[in-house]
């Protein structure tokens, strides 16, 4: 009885701020004003493909950035004692416990022309270098705010390896190089898969970092949608569309990220056989 109640409860939490939602954002996608059926909306999303270009581009780039930083130092971390692990892990987490605004205008303060970078580099007379405002300051910026999310998945799936299969390993006489390319990689592509897809997707679909530290010259997907619901350009059933337009690109893109970790899998079991 207690069970029905709870899936009650859980249904209910799910048609209410996921299904309806959904509905919500599909339903304005193919109305006009008035609320007629039209595609149109969806045609003239097609406009903005440089865009979306652009925006897929960036995410990749950015997502690229958090995975050569995040694997060796998710690595590095489960090697460390449990007590230093936890110490370090709670650092990890402390900027995110901040306001995603906050930690965004802290870099503007850092980067901006006559901020805390090129003051200390104007005190070790050097020339100042011009990073606000420009594609390399948007992806500083989504690199800062989603390493954490690419660090500590992959750092819980290497952590909880079995040792008795890395020590098996070593003793038929692999060395570190053997035991990390085909034991310890492959066991840790769950977490690859889950921190690439936590930071690709919040990187396409922000527009906080891109409008304030790319100046509003970098134009990415979450710009545009927020454009058209608060803008001068007030269409939101344009905006609808391109929301729905990136959420398929999205499900598609971890659909291909969920298949290429069960084909790993797949391969990893069958080599074990």
């Amino acid at each position: 009885m207690k069970s029905k109640r709870l899936s009650v409860v859980y249904s209910m939490w799910l048609f209410i701020f996921v299904v309806l939602p959904l509905f919500m954002v599909v339903f304005f996608a193919f109305t006009d004003v008035s609320g007629n059926f039209t595609m149109q909306n969806v045609f003239h999303v097609g406009k903005y493909s440089q865009v979306f270009v652009k925006s897929l581009i960036f995410g990749a780039i950015a997502t690229a950035i958090c995975l050569l930083l995040g694997y060796p130092f998710a690595y590095a971390l489960s090697k460390l004692p449990s007590k230093s692990q936890g110490i370090i892990t709670i650092l990890i987490m402390l900027p995110m416990w901040m306001n995603f605004l906050l930690r965004t205008y802290a870099w503007m303060t850092i980067l901006e022309t006559n901020g805390i970078l090129n003051s200390l580099l104007a005190n070790l007379h050097l020339p100042k270098i011009q990073i606000i405002n420009t594609w390399g300051a948007v992806v500083l910026g989504m690199v800062y705010n989603f390493l954490p999310y690419m660090i500590l998945p992959i750092y819980s799936v290497i952590v909880k390896l079995d040792k008795k299969i890395i020590e098996a390993a070593q003793d038929l006489g692999a060395n570190r190089f053997y035991v990390f390319s085909k034991i310890i990689l492959p066991l840790s592509v769950p977490g690859i898969v889950s921190g690439i897809t936590m930071v690709f997707v919040p990187a396409v679909s922000t527009f906080i970092i891109s409008k304030m530290l790319g100046g509003g010259s970098n134009i990415l997907i979450g710009d545009l949608i927020e454009m058209q619901f608060l803008g001068n350009a007030y269409n939101p059933n344009l905006g609808a569309a391109i929301s729905l337009v990136l959420m398929v690109l999205i499900l598609i893109c971890m659909g291909i990220l969920q298949q290429y970790d069960k084909e790993e899998n797949k391969t990893y079991e069958f080599k074990g056989r």
